[in-house]
């Protein structure tokens, strides 16, 4: 039997938690974790006082919440969802069922059928742009390579050897996806308004990160690749 873990990462999230926490399909899964940042707004309350597992960051950032998040649980299928309003909880079905037939599910708001209400044009413009260069030169061949709505399978995970970043984790993941060619698939999604909080994310600074992340895969190829024992 499949074991199947959900990720919930948060940081000074409440607004949203409230506002999605009974739209999301926790019976899908086995076991749960909120993975946070450290939040001083009620966040970490607000999740345990619903009877969840909670985990304190120990190294601060999206990336670090990742892998920190996957270290502590034991699921094969693993699903990362952020309760901020941009990710559609109706998509969680969606993205685990596909981990049936495929490595890396993730949600895209660009391809065919996908939509986005809270993206600008600049930063369309940068997710459009990463994405061109990850399929260019990685031959991931999707159409939103940056988005974190996504599920994964764990030994193609740990195959990764992804380090603790900070938002940079989900294009380095999907370029290294790429290389190694795993079956990545694509739902279309609608991302919807922030529900309260502010985003931890500033286009200039992640767009410096990414382009890091780039040259730094270019060069090293293959060389992350971590073997796994499945036993």
């Amino acid at each position: 039997m499949t074991i199947n873990t959900l990720l919930i990462l948060t940081y000074n999230e409440i607004d949203g938690s409230k506002a999605l926490y009974d739209k999301i399909p926790f019976e899908l899964f086995d076991e749960v974790y909120v993975i946070d940042g450290n939040s001083t707004d009620g966040t970490i309350e607000f999740w345990k006082d619903k009877g969840h597992n909670v985990y304190l960051q120990k190294i601060p950032g999206r990336g670090a919440a990742f892998v920190e998040g996957v270290d502590i649980t034991k699921g094969e299928n693993i699903l990362f969802f952020s309760p901020d309003g941009n990710e559609n909880p109706a998509d969680i079905p969606k993205l685990l069922s596909e981990l049936d037939n495929y490595d890396l599910v993730i949600a895209t708001r660009f391809g065919k059928g996908g939509e986005s209400e809270d993206a600008t044009w600049f930063r369309r413009f940068g997710n459009n742009l990463f994405t061109f260069v990850v399929n260019l030169f990685f031959r991931a061949k999707v159409t939103d390579a940056v988005n974190g709505f996504r599920a994964i399978k764990r030994d193609k995970y740990k195959q990764l050897n992804l380090p603790p970043s900070k938002f940079e984790i989900e294009f380095q993941m999907t370029s290294r996806a790429g290389k190694l060619k795993y079956r990545i698939k694509e739902i279309p999604t609608h991302e919807g308004d922030r529900i309260g909080g502010y985003s931890k994310a500033g286009s200039f600074s992640v767009g410096f990160s990414y382009i890091k992340v780039l040259i730094r895969e270019i060069f090293i190829g293959k060389k992350f690749l971590k073997k796994v024992d499945k036993n």
